[in-house]
């Protein structure tokens, strides 16, 4: 399990006072190089590695052009596209799929807890070449049910205490990966990324972070 990587994060914008958003970038792609990450041709992330993340920066509203490229160069890039950002958000871009496949997934992030005293988490499938999963307890109550490659489930609302969760394919009782101690803080809002490859480098792994205002 890994918690709250950062990579180099480049605050470029002068907002002031106007009302902002907040952007963050995840690298998903297990078979893609260290990143530099463009928008607006502004250079927001530095030396993006696989399974790492920026911390979120402040944006205005409005439409970005966002390109990938890999790191230390700006020609060619991996993957480039459109970014809505809208007033008041707070929202999570994945690079994902594969070296052939790649694409990028804005991800809406919650901006804070809202039950006092509980945690909040969710579940996102970002690895290339696993089936749709079942996210399990040890004793097989499901948590997250039918998850597949891209899809994001709802937050859960939760006791905060460490657990320890299970990767099935859905509908099997076969475990492809065990994640322990999950540790939930209260008040706090997560989403568990599932990264890398199955029976394959990387590994597939679990890649817990933090959402949202209140880290």
């Amino acid at each position: 399990m890994q918690y709250n990587i950062t990579c180099e994060t480049l605050n470029i914008w002068n907002i002031g006072s106007i009302p902002k958003s907040y952007i963050r970038v995840l690298h998903a792609v297990p078979d893609a190089p260290n990143v530099d990450v463009y928008a607006d041709n502004q250079l927001i992330a530095k030396d993006l590695a696989f399974g790492k993340y920026t911390d979120y920066i402040p944006v205005p509203e409005g439409n970005y052009h966002v390109a990938v490229y890999a790191a230390g160069t700006k020609t060619n890039p991996v993957v480039e596209n459109m970014l809505m950002v809208r007033p008041d958000t707070i929202q999570t871009v994945a690079a994902v799929g594969t070296l052939n496949t790649i694409g990028l997934l804005a991800i809406p992030d919650k901006t804070a807890g809202n039950a006092l005293g509980k945690s909040m988490v969710r579940f996102s499938h970002l690895s290339p070449n696993a089936p749709a999963v079942d996210i399990t307890l040890p004793d097989g109550t499901i948590l997250f049910r039918n998850v597949s490659f891209k899809q994001l489930t709802n937050y859960l609302t939760v006791d905060p205490m460490a657990y320890t969760l299970q990767v099935r394919p859905t509908g099997t009782s076969t475990v492809v990966l065990t994640v322990p101690n999950v540790n939930l803080k209260p008040g706090m809002v997560y989403t568990i990324y599932a990264i890398g490859l199955l029976g394959k480098e990387p590994e597939l792994s679990a890649l817990l972070v933090m959402d949202g205002m209140n880290q």
